[in-house]
């Protein structure tokens, strides 16, 4: 990091590569579009925090290997202490962006740490796998690598097998001794625009027949033939103070193109290998590591909605019906459930095989289940209390000498609250709910850790049944 730039100015330079972002039909460059600059803005005051001296041993730890502070999400947890220093970055984070950026790079870093911690595990399947893992691990933790993974294939014909449809599927067309050419597409790559690097895996498994779809690269944003197609930006591209979160939390989402893009054999860590990647995809220190960030950053995220419904029932003097108050009370039921499962994933964490602290992933998996019907069902009641109130508020911005400030005013004032703070609240209320922000988290919130049935489903399949067998065994004995 040049020693004239803060640590986020130094992320922001790198983005001025010759990476392929298209946004409306257009190449744009990230640094000097209007529609990234409220989120890099916010990226950048996130990544400084590391290097302020009052929330520095928050966010990050001093590490002996690249002589510098290094977020803790590149944090080995050695300690139940560490588990607890982990989360202490994770909720600083998703406290000042209220859980509304979910690929801020510390989840990735998560995963690639508990990747890293289990490397050796990978021996018997490639044994140049740990140490191309180390040296990355390494190299991102030097530059503070803001890192995204995308493991989905597009939705073409979903009926057809694995491996049926070729065009669905991102595949190794050619090696040669640089690397290996990957021909195809990814979808959905939250914050790939903004990332210096991309993890890319698939995630379902990958039949034994089938080898060159079984690969695990990491690829470089700026790669010749990679192209990063945008979905629409959901930030003014002007400042609006109507859209608060919409202007400065939209991390954006991007369709993968990997037009015979090059991966060097040192950033391919696994290669027509599909059991070596189902154990990837199995990893129980990535997974854990990696989703306690995101049950953390759900819980200040259900805070954030419930902060703002309860403050919508007290303006337009709701909050002491009855119905309000039940429905007020289940979104605190579910906030505080949510937090007390991140507590009990802390509490009963192990140490596995290779003196890793991990959070319990019964707690985290339980409390990732809950929150794809949790989130959905916060933003139904902030509709059903705010009701119309959320379809009148009146665009453009109103100064004190605005002619229609007295009627302002009078008609649309809260119980409290004059009528600009009233107005500002609401349009709070509505980029959460009714914006394209909003439905775009709502459906992120519903889908993002895949699909939410067969979750819970297999939440039952691997869940121990003998232990509530036997609670049964007094019962069926007894003779008839």
């Amino acid at each position: 990091m040049s020693l004239t730039m803060s640590r986020g100015q130094a992320y922001i330079h790198r983005l001025n590569d010759d990476r392929n972002v298209w946004l409306d039909g257009e190449r744009v460059s990230i640094p000097h579009h209007p529609a990234f600059q409220g989120t890099l803005q916010t990226i950048e005051r996130l990544f400084n925090l590391a290097d302020e001296p009052e929330t520095r041993d928050t966010v990050a730890f001093w590490d002996e290997q690249t002589a510098g502070y290094v977020h803790r999400a590149f944090q080995l947890p050695l300690s139940p202490n560490d588990i607890q220093r982990r989360a202490g970055a994770f909720r600083l984070w998703a406290d000042r962006t209220h859980g509304v950026m979910s690929r801020l790079s510390d989840y990735a870093r998560s995963r690639l740490t508990g990747w890293y911690a289990t490397r050796h595990d990978m021996a018997i399947y490639d044994p140049y796998y740990a140490d191309k893992l180390a040296a990355y691990y390494q190299e991102a933790k030097r530059k503070d690598a803001f890192l995204t993974i995308v493991q989905r294939d597009p939705q073409i014909n979903r009926a057809l097998p694995v491996g049926q449809d070729e065009d669905a599927m991102l595949r190794v067309v050619k090696t040669n001794a640089e690397g290996i050419f990957l021909r195809g597409a990814k979808m959905v790559a939250t914050a790939a625009p903004y990332a210096d690097d991309i993890v890319v895996y698939p995630v379902q498994r990958i039949p034994a027949d089938r080898p060159e779809l079984a690969h695990m690269v990491i690829v470089p944003v700026s790669s010749p033939g990679l192209h990063l197609v945008c979905r629409e930006s959901f930030a003014a591209k002007t400042p609006d103070p109507s859209h608060p979160l919409s202007a400065h939390y939209d991390e954006m989402d991007a369709i993968l193109f990997f037009d015979d893009v090059l991966v060097p054999w040192e950033r391919v860590l696994i290669h027509n290998n599909p059991e070596a990647l189902w154990q990837i995809r199995s990893n129980a220190a990535s997974s854990s590591l990696a989703y306690h960030q995101s049950i953390i950053r759900l819980h200040a995220k259900l805070e954030f909605i419930t902060a703002v419904t309860s403050a919508v029932a007290n303006e337009i003097g709701v909050d002491s019906f009855l119905n309000v108050q039940e429905q007020l009370g289940e979104m605190i039921s579910q906030m505080q459930t949510i937090e007390g499962l991140i507590i009990a994933s802390e509490a009963q964490a192990k140490s596995d095989a290779h003196g890793n602290w991990l959070p319990s992933f019964q707690f985290i998996e339980t409390a990732r289940n809950l929150g794809s019907r949790y989130y959905p069902r916060a933003v139904e009641i902030l509709k059903t209390i705010a009701a119309g109130g959320l379809i009148q508020i009146p665009s453009g911005n109103f100064d004190r000498n605005e002619p229609l400030r007295p009627l302002l005013d009078k008609y649309l004032g809260g119980t409290t609250m004059q009528a600009l703070e009233k107005i500002r609240l609401f349009q709070l209320a509505w980029d959460i709910t009714g914006s394209p922000l909003g439905a775009r988290h709502d459906l992120y919130e519903r889908f993002y850790a895949g699909d939410p049935t067969r979750n819970r489903a297999n939440q039952y399949v691997q869940y121990d049944k003998e232990t509530l067998k036997k609670k049964l065994e007094p019962w069926l004995n007894i003779p008839l």
